[in-house]
């Protein structure tokens, strides 16, 4: 099965940013790692690999995929090159410092600390950025009708690595995997809201019980 970029990029909905369809007034011009078209450069080259196992999330953030496009991943972690087969030449938004997700940073720390960064692929369960109405850099949670819009797309990323073990982050996750008909390997703290430390003693564990590594 092939990634479903096209039904990725077409979705609109009321306070939903596109990452790969739209620009943000933040993009910094003339960089050529800026905008939705690197963004999207960025998700296929994050999707190049034969993974061994998928984390899913809630939804896209403001202080990561909203600009990176990929879940889970920040500006900061790209410029400092802790993104397997992402390379970037330089700062790709004009913020004055490179954004940083709290979240991003637990999750690529735990992936690199036990030899997993490499053949790991990230996403959420709404691959999209849902933001409070009037501020396009807040979060909210994604509502049950978006999940629902999302399902397509979620299925179609997951059918592209069936042999990898599926693992959700955060109860959201793991419903909606269920919704498909996809018994998760493991639902993971978040760690967002002071879950860091369980959600890396959970994807520790989970490593060893799945021979990972």
């Amino acid at each position: 099965m092939t990634i479903p970029y096209q039904a990725l990029q077409s979705f609109r909905s009321r306070d939903v940013f596109n990452p790969w369809s739209e620009p943000d007034p933040l993009d910094l011009d003339g960089s050529p790692a800026a905008g939705p078209a690197a963004r999207l450069r960025r998700l296929r080259r994050h999707f190049d690999v034969d993974a061994r196992l998928v984390l899913i999330g809630e939804a896209a953030g403001y202080q990561g995929c909203h600009f990176s496009g990929m879940a889970f991943t920040n500006e900061r972690l790209m410029l400092e090159g802790r993104i397997p087969r992402i390379s970037v030449p330089g700062r790709f938004t004009s913020r004055p410092r490179p954004w940083c997700e709290p979240s991003a940073t637990v999750v690529w720390g735990a992936l690199h600390g036990l030899g997993l960064a490499a053949t790991t692929v990230l996403w959420n369960s709404f691959a999209w950025h849902p933001y409070k109405t009037g501020n396009p850099y807040s979060n909210r949670a994604p509502t049950r009708d978006e999940l629902e819009a999302g399902r397509d797309v979620l299925d179609g990323v997951l059918g592209a690595f069936e042999h990898a073990r599926v693992v959700a982050v955060g109860q959201v996750a793991g419903r909606s995997l269920r919704a498909l008909g996809r018994e998760p390997a493991a639902v993971l703290r978040h760690p967002s809201m002071g879950g860091a430390n369980e959600f890396r003693d959970g994807l520790r564990r989970l490593a060893g019980e799945l021979g990972l590594g």
